[in-house]
């Protein structure tokens, strides 16, 4: 029976793979643990053994967590949970593209119009702000204003919208301002409003003028933020890095004490520039492999299925968390760190990122951290 072993492409034992693995991580010289797509054992034993070894954590959807975390300490904001949201909200403002693909499994319980509210007595509304050129499929026989097309019209758009709120004049295309003056007054009698982003597709500068938005429109009514974080469990291993160093993802261990930078910690820029001599590439949700082109060794702890452009160092084959075996990862639709059982009662079953992680560093000879 295969194990989902490879050394250089070639199937080995799981044995073998884990003590060259071993190898390659306790001889490098800045290891940087890449992708972290896996859930919180996962992610929690991949920064432990970034802190043993001196390396460097990334998760491949940083930027969009970095880019919403931004926003929310310079800023501040006012946010609820989906639940709430499915809940109570009677207006729904949907503001760029991604959306359906960030949330597909709960996107169709967000539709407003789709069932009844606890204000039975208004009427619910759907805008979308600039959505993209293709229409979301799940926008079929709904009744949805849309304003807008291209990204790049938000900021205006959202600017526009903003006077128009405040009661400001404004001077904008004739063929854009009536929409936006109805998209105004809905949002302003709103019972309570939602405003749905995902920072995966919009930039700072955008959610904090939607941000400002939602804070003009709460001196009038009852109105939160609803930010969609994209998949890869980022929102669990940000918390994972916050308990174990208190510091959100991009963080290195070279010295003897925890560092965060987005900038200096950003693999893909580790790698290219060459800082970086060794990848752990970690994807268990998905079989996706690293985006990066320049070539570097790599230890791949993936999920079945996963193409390469070149074979890594090491392959190992893992589990998908919730399904291959149990995990704790972070349940957008709760809102919160979430305990899944596995689907599958498999007797054979790939084992966890966490287990692997474990056994490797079993194997790790004992080293100091290195300069990185």
């Amino acid at each position: 029976m295969s194990t989902g072993a490879r050394i250089h492409g070639r199937a080995v034992a799981l044995d073998d793979a884990i003590a060259e693995a071993a190898g390659l991580i306790g001889g490098s010289r800045c290891a940087v643990f890449a992708g972290l797509a896996t859930d919180v054992a996962g992610g929690a034993a991949a920064v432990e053994m970034a802190r043993r070894v001196g390396g460097v954590i990334d998760h491949m959807h940083a930027d969009a967590a970095l880019c919403d975390l931004d926003v929310m300490r310079r800023t501040g904001w006012v946010v609820t949970t989906p639940a709430q949201a499915r809940a109570r909200a009677d207006v729904l403002l949907l503001a760029g593209p991604g959306l359906d693909a960030a949330w597909p499994r709960h996107w169709d319980e967000l539709q407003l119009d789709r069932g009844p509210s606890l204000f039975p007595e208004t009427a619910r509304g759907v805008v979308r702000l600039c959505p993209g050129r293709v229409a979301a499929a799940s926008d079929a026989g709904l009744s949805v204003l849309t304003i807008g097309e291209d990204t790049a019209e938000l900021q205006a758009t959202l600017g526009v919208l903003r006077a128009l709120v405040a009661g400001r004049p404004v001077r904008s295309d004739a063929a854009l301002l009536q929409p936006l003056r109805e998209c105004a007054s809905l949002l302003s009698s709103a019972r309570f409003g939602v405003a749905v982003w995902s920072a995966g597709w919009l930039d700072a500068l955008s959610i904090e003028m939607l941000c400002g938005l939602i804070d003009d429109l709460n001196a009038k009514t009852r109105f939160a933020g609803l930010p969609v974080a994209p998949g890869g469990n980022v929102m669990g291993l940000a918390q994972v890095g916050g308990w174990m160093t208190g510091f959100p993802l991009r963080i290195g261990f070279a010295k003897d004490r925890p560092e965060h930078d987005p900038w200096r910690f950003d693999a893909a820029r580790m790698i290219d520039s060459g800082e970086a001599d060794l990848a752990v590439w970690i994807s268990a949700f998905v079989p996706q492999p690293p985006p990066w082109r320049r070539a570097v060794p790599t230890v791949a702890l993936v999920a079945s299925g996963t193409k390469f452009r070149s074979p890594p160092e090491v392959e190992i084959g893992v589990g998908r968390p919730g399904v291959d075996h149990a995990s704790v990862a972070f349940d957008f639709a709760l809102g919160a760190l979430a305990c899944k059982q596995a689907a599958t009662e498999q007797s054979h079953a790939a084992p966890s990122v966490a287990d692997i992680l474990r056994r490797i560093g079993d194997a790790l000879h004992d080293a100091s951290p290195r300069p990185c």
